[in-house]
């Protein structure tokens, strides 16, 4: 999570909502790639975090299943979000903050554990929540 955090910065730095994502391989420990919020940099309204870092994940695997792998991200992922996490067949997802206005992995909606989808990844929330969130609150109070 600390590397994820570390990644929130880089997209405060840029302007962005300050969200970092890594992809950690099926062994757990190895990094296969990272992302953060690039919105306001590139003018993609699809460029959250968790996309960018499974893109790059399914890039560096050479494969679309990102089977066995964790996605850990400092804020609760949004439905967009979600959707990708189910389809690239993620196997846990482990955040920080949640998100009680656009949250999809427990808060306001539960897409990642919808029984009615063909995947359904092991959520671990919480994880640094009061430093993830005290990145966003600051970054929000100066806007």
């Amino acid at each position: 999570m600390r590397l994820a955090l570390d990644e929130a910065g880089r997209a405060a730095a840029g302007g962005d909502v300050p969200v970092g994502a890594v992809v950690l391989g099926p062994d757990g420990t190895t990094v296969l790639a990272t992302g953060h919020n690039e919105r306001e940099a590139t003018g993609d309204p699809t460029a959250h975090a968790e996309v960018l870092a499974v893109r790059r994940a399914a890039a560096a695997l050479g494969a679309w299943r990102l089977t066995g792998c964790t996605l850990v991200v400092t804020l609760e992922p949004c439905t967009m979000c979600a959707g990708a996490i189910v389809q690239s067949r993620v196997d846990r997802v482990v955040y920080g903050a949640r998100d009680e206005k656009a949250g999809a992995a427990g808060s306001l909606w539960d897409v990642v554990r919808d029984r009615r989808l063909n995947h359904r990844p092991e959520v671990v929330e919480g994880v640094l929540a009061d430093d993830c969130a005290r990145l966003l609150t600051d970054f929000f109070r100066l806007r």
